[in-house]
């Protein structure tokens, strides 16, 4: 709290100091009309004051150097033929009329970015009650997690993730509801739910995927209206990793496949056999296919939503991500995310048209895990 009491008198102190420009600007404009000839009008020019304030300050400060401007017009219409000449009176006029409308463009400016500031903070706040942080070690897995919100206005995506460990091996949920807002974050977080209560009653992924599917079309029967018929649908990618076993089996429902980054700058892509999204109108019952693969000690799995593989740069081209990753096989998890969150974002111009998510899922050698248990199992003695 304390910090951000302290950024915010900085930006306060930062308003402050910008102020000066206006105001050195009417000062300048004044006192070049006053010491120009009578037939050179440059009060005009001092609409420029309080239309440049609202980029950096509100209306009341918007409204002050409004003021300061007229008060300035008037001062060069007492020097140069008096105040009631035509010519000065239409310009003080118009200068009130200008001002007054910058200063009511300001305080709807203010207002809308007040209401999208809580709405953010809304949404995040919903996104971290959902998805609950993954742990850093499950397992036999080092994991690093990233969210990218999109920044156009107040867009809340439907991505989601989550991760459970039992009985000898983590099972793994990524996806993507299709639209934005509230109705998005309800069927994300009935799919959340379903996984955390289905993943540990379910032998095989197979069987977990028709259950978040029927969870969906209970879903779409309850709350779906006559519009929005056959419109809402989610891709998700079901993930498991034994313990002992270097493999991993996966279940698609029209999800994007993963990539395996193995040591060398190998970058592979599984075979998937994906089954049609959940929820998708007449796709009930479709058989899910169990994709099995290779996954060794040291090997990386990078789970992604489409929001990453079709982020544009300004020539539209998409994020090539199975290239950009081939350089950095050898990173650490979090690091890896660190290396993508700066490359997409550079990408994309620092700007996402779509929510992204991403899971590294790193595969640690045995002598790894057994010092790491016993270094949890040493700690949670000293507790």
């Amino acid at each position: 709290m304390g910090r951000l009491r302290s950024c915010a008198a900085g930006l306060r102190r930062s308003s402050h100091a910008l102020l000066l420009l206006p105001i050195a600007l009417i000062v300048v404009i004044t006192v070049t009309d006053l010491r120009t000839p009578a037939d050179i009008h440059l009060g005009p020019a001092l609409v420029i004051a309080p239309a440049l304030t609202p980029s950096f300050a509100g209306p009341r400060s918007t409204a002050l150097v409004g003021a300061l401007a007229v008060a300035a017009q008037a001062v060069i219409a007492v020097f140069h033929g008096g105040l009631s000449t035509t010519n000065h009176v239409v310009q003080i006029v118009t200068l009130v009329l200008l001002s007054v409308l910058v200063v009511v463009y300001s305080a709807v400016r203010e207002r809308r970015r007040a209401q999208l500031a809580q709405v953010r903070t809304v949404a995040e706040a919903a996104q971290h009650v959902l998805m609950w942080p993954l742990p850093e070690h499950i397992g036999p897995l080092l994991i690093a997690s990233l969210y990218l919100a999109a920044e156009d206005e107040a867009q809340i995506g439907g991505d989601f993730y989550a991760a459970t460990h039992s009985e000898g091996e983590v099972r793994v949920l990524i996806g993507d509801v299709r639209g934005k807002g509230l109705s998005a974050i309800g069927e994300a977080a009935l799919l959340l739910g379903a996984f955390r209560e289905s993943a540990h009653r379910h032998v095989t992924l197979p069987d977990l995927a028709t259950a978040l599917e029927q969870s969906v079309d209970r879903y779409a029967a309850d709350f779906e209206t006559p519009e929005e018929a056959g419109e809402r649908f989610a891709t998700a990618l079901l993930i498991e990793i034994p313990d002992e076993d270097p493999v991993t089996r996966m279940t698609s429902s029209g999800h994007p496949p993963p990539l395996l980054l193995s040591a060398g700058h190998a970058v592979t892509v599984p075979s998937l056999h994906p089954s049609p999204p959940l929820g998708v109108p007449g796709a009930g019952g479709a058989e899910h296919t169990l994709d099995v693969f290779s996954f060794e000690p040291g090997d990386t799995l990078l789970l992604y939503t489409d929001g990453v593989i079709e982020a544009r740069d300004a020539q539209g081209r998409f994020y090539p991500l199975t290239e950009r990753v081939a350089q950095w096989t050898d990173a650490a998890p979090e690091a890896l995310m660190h290396h993508i969150r700066r490359d997409l974002l550079a990408h994309a111009g620092g700007r996402l048209g779509d929510d992204a998510a991403l899971i590294a899922l790193h595969r640690t050698p045995a002598v790894h895990r057994r010092h790491h248990h016993g270094v949890l199992g040493h700690g949670s003695a000293r507790a």
